[in-house]
């Protein structure tokens, strides 16, 4: 089979399986292994040539550890500094004890089986990071947590990697002079690649940059990396070690995000084809000789991970329910443990049969994540959320003439302004992390659910000359609505609402004081807009003013029919059209050759 035919057949499998794999909501990296399956040796196959596919697609991973390079930013470092180096570094150090004694117990010598207990403690960061955005989870301390362990994991596996050279089949280092001498020379190349990445590379990206050439910028960023890992390869140590020194070096650079922007996508397809050789050089042959053991040992890795991170949570004082989220989130096997496994059963520290089980072990435990996180959220979430009720804070305020509702990013900012006019405020808060997050800067915020009605009289509701519905939550805002508008029918309430159908939902209820959170934003950006395309400010803010007066009419009118879907796309069509008619009447005889508009003056937009 040629190399086109290849080509097509990976590039079929992918599409196939990472798009059925995201509508069913699994991570793409599951997609690619199960493509790989299905046409490696043990599926269809397709294609027999794993060895040299596998090789070809560390390139992929190679690319990865750049960009990973690229995002360790130290100002990031330093603010995430204890999450890292404390709950990141116990982690690995824990789980790559528990499982290397275990492994140790069933007779592999001691090197080797630190080395599979430190391939088995990584965790997936392409799994555990979709699926806690996919939940909107990133900014809760379990996702911060989850994030900063990651973070730590993929910096510890670049110093393991690059010490598989030094080790012989055996699981012994080898003569202790040829190895002084070995690790003498690598940090020599280290050292000069520092050096020379530290003096040159900004200056030549700068020429290169000059040229104005995508293509030229592209086979830089490409050969930078390249040139990296081949300096590594020559002393021994890994691929990936060079590049991701490079990445490093970058973080800071003024063409990081072109450089990013540049390697992306090599870097998606790569690693995507990297996946997809691990897949095919999964032995499915023992799933079905020993299927026992193979379901065993994956069950086992995840029961015990989730152990560790459970307890290593809660010594590092996280709360219950945080930790229990993280230890759910993360006690899969990651895609360091392919790269890792694989490379040291090249480096011959790991005999083929070993590697095989345990990239199978690694596989199956992130195949059954989803589950696992949709059983948490599912099933434990809501029954100790049944069984135990949430205790709120006590309010100890007399009663403040405002309420806020919901202190993220918007009631944070009318707080800050009602502060600084010293007008006194109690803000209620649902989420734990954000009450914990907002108190760690000296904040005072209350946690507690504002659609209690005893929360709202605890908090003097009555007493408020105005109340605040700032949650981003839709649902839990028309709730807190109907609540404050039946109970304390006397106080003006002024709410933050998503979009149209969120304001008309809104409006039902009888609130009349409303504001839509993108809207302004929108509109003074499209300002900035046309003044940057020539039209002066009397005409922008004609412009502006006319078009916010059309919406307002329009969303009065459109709530009279909401209800109705036909007679609201219908609304929605004919106020597109009076709206383009109004400004077509204003707009006077354009002389400008682009087409653009009138310029300074001369036209209304």
């Amino acid at each position: 089979m040629g190399f086109l035919e290849e080509t097509a057949i990976f590039l079929t499998a992918a599409v196939i399986a990472v798009t059925l794999f995201n509508k069913a909501g699994f991570s793409s990296v599951l997609g690619y292994l199960i493509a790989g399956v299905v046409i490696g040796p043990w599926g269809l196959g397709l294609i027999t040539r794993v060895e040299n596919i596998l090789s070809f697609s560390e390139i992929g991973v190679v690319l990865l550890l750049f960009l990973i390079g690229m995002e360790l930013q130290p100002s990031r470092l330093w603010v995430l500094r204890r999450s890292i180096f404390g709950t990141g570094l116990a982690q690995v150090a824990v789980t790559t004890a528990a499982l290397g004694g275990i492994a140790m117990a069933f007779g592999v010598p001691g090197v080797i089986a630190l080395l599979i207990g430190f391939g088995l403690s990584q965790s997936s960061t392409a799994v555990v990071l979709q699926t806690l955005g996919e939940n909107r989870q990133m900014n809760t301390v379990h996702g911060r947590t989850a994030f900063s362990i990651l973070l730590f994991q993929d910096m510890a596996v670049i110093p393991v990697l690059a010490l598989l050279p030094l080790l012989n089949g055996s699981g012994h280092t080898g003569d202790a002079v040829e190895i002084t001498q070995k690790v003498f020379i690598a940090c020599l190349a280290i050292a000069a690649l520092i050096l020379v990445g530290h003096f040159l590379l900004r200056p030549v990206f700068r020429m290169v940059a000059a040229t104005r050439s995508n293509e030229i910028f592209s086979a830089t960023s490409l050969l930078l990396v390249i040139g990296s890992t081949l300096l590594m390869e020559s002393v021994g140590l890994s691929l990936g070690l060079g590049a991701f020194i490079a990445g490093v070096l970058l973080a800071d650079s003024e063409y990081r995000h072109e450089i990013e922007a540049n390697i992306e996508p090599f870097k998606g397809l790569l690693l995507g084809l990297f996946f997809i050789a691990v897949g095919m050089s999964v032995n499915i042959g023992l799933i079905v000789s020993t299927p026992g053991l193979v379901f065993g040992l994956a069950l086992g890795l995840l029961a015990i991970k989730f152990a560790i991170l459970y307890g290593l949570a809660r010594a590092f004082r996280i709360p219950e329910r945080c930790a229990r989220n993280l230890a759910f989130a993360m006690p899969q096997g990651g895609e360091f443990a392919f790269v890792l496994f694989t490379a040291a059963m090249a480096y011959q520290v790991l005999t083929p049969e070993v590697a095989d089980l345990l990239i199978l072990v690694v596989s199956l435990s992130m195949a059954l994540t989803p589950f696992i996180f949709m059983f948490n959220e599912r099933v434990v979430k809501p029954w100790f959320d049944n069984r135990k009720p949430p205790v709120f804070d006590r309010i100890d305020d007399a009663g403040n003439p405002v309420i806020i509702a919901g202190f993220g990013r918007v009631g944070q900012i009318i707080g800050r302004l009602l502060r600084v006019k010293q007008i006194p405020f109690t803000a209620l808060e649902i989420n734990q992390s954000q009450v914990d997050f907002v108190r760690k800067f000296g904040g005072k915020l209350y946690y507690g659910d504002a659609r209690r009605i005893d929360l709202l009289r605890a908090a003097h509701v009555e007493r408020a000359r105005a109340f605040v519905i700032a949650v981003d939550d839709i649902e839990a805002s028309i709730r807190i609505a109907e609540t404050v508008k039946h109970n304390f029918p006397g106080v003006p309430i002024y709410a933050r609402a998503r979009n149209r159908h969120h304001v008309h939902r809104l409006m039902d209820i009888g609130v009349t004081n409303i504001e839509r959170e993108a809207f302004h934003s929108s509109v003074e950006l499209a300002a900035s807009l046309l003044r940057g395309l020539g039209y002066d400010e009397e005409r922008v803010r004609a412009s502006v003013q006319k078009f916010k007066q059309h919406d307002s009419t329009t969303l009065l009118k459109q709530h009279a029919i909401h209800h109705d879907e036909k007679q609201l796309i219908q609304s929605v069509k004919d106020a597109a059209e009076e709206l383009e008619a109004l400004f077509e009447a204003d707009e006077p005889e354009a002389d400008d050759e682009d087409g653009i508009g009138a310029r300074s003056g001369a036209g209304l937009p």
